[in-house]
């Protein structure tokens, strides 16, 4: 492979991730395209189960001085690392899924008759809850965290665009446009966001930004 392979990622990555990419003779550049903020919230009125599906609702959860207080009430979540961190810090995760349809579909099908709070950002997807409503799913939402976008613009030629989120997507798109670059997106609703854009779409086959780096380097190998 050829040295110019140029990819933008729409986050900034952890040391180890961009030496992968590197060391397969990409270049990276790699910005954060959103921000995210935990914000103050109160515990209170939450049901017999938990929800959540992504890892900035959890370090804002933790954040809480009575979080420990809910580690009786089992968890439903989205994506391993979130289960992990769930796990490690003492919670009972009783379900887990790659996206959140799947976690909805579970949920529906087999625990209907449970009550939830759904704990998220302020840009969160209807997914999750549209499906729950459907249903008749007895469940709140408290807001955890704040999500701003932080559009920027690249000024370099890009081969391919990593994206991680829907609100990254967003955000990318307000000072560039994707014409042939092919997007990389860590899951399904993140693709979604890029549907009417471009039909250049690779869906990472589990939801982690090591997954979509594997697949950036498959595809040009």
């Amino acid at each position: 492979m050829s040295k110019n392979i140029q990819i933008v990622a729409t986050k900034i990555l952890s040391a180890n991730q961009k030496q992968e990419l590197l060391n397969a003779n990409f270049d990276v550049i790699d910005v954060n395209f959103i921000k995210t903020e935990s914000k103050n919230f109160e515990l209170v009125n939450v049901n017999d189960h938990l929800i959540f599906t992504s890892q900035n609702a959890i370090r804002s959860f933790f954040r809480h001085p009575k979080f420990e207080e809910l580690k009786g009430k089992k968890v439903f979540c989205v994506g391993l690392k979130t289960k992990i961190t769930l796990s490690e810090a003492g919670f009972n995760v009783v379900v887990y899924t790659g996206f959140a349809s799947d976690l909805a579909e579970i949920i529906t099908l087999i625990y209907p008759n449970e009550s939830y709070t759904f704990f998220n950002g302020n840009l969160r997807k209807e997914t999750l809850p549209n499906a729950l409503k459907e249903a008749g799913v007895k469940f709140n939402e408290i807001e955890v965290y704040e999500t701003t976008l932080t559009p920027q613009k690249i000024k370099t030629a890009v081969d391919a665009i990593l994206f991680f989120s829907p609100s990254g997507v967003e955000s990318y798109l307000k000072e560039n446009q994707i014409k042939k670059e092919t997007c990389f997106c860590i899951g399904k609703t993140t693709a979604n966001a890029l549907e009417k854009i471009t039909k250049n779409i690779v869906i990472a086959g589990r939801p982690s930004i090591e997954d979509v780096i594997e697949d950036v380097i498959e595809e040009y190998k």
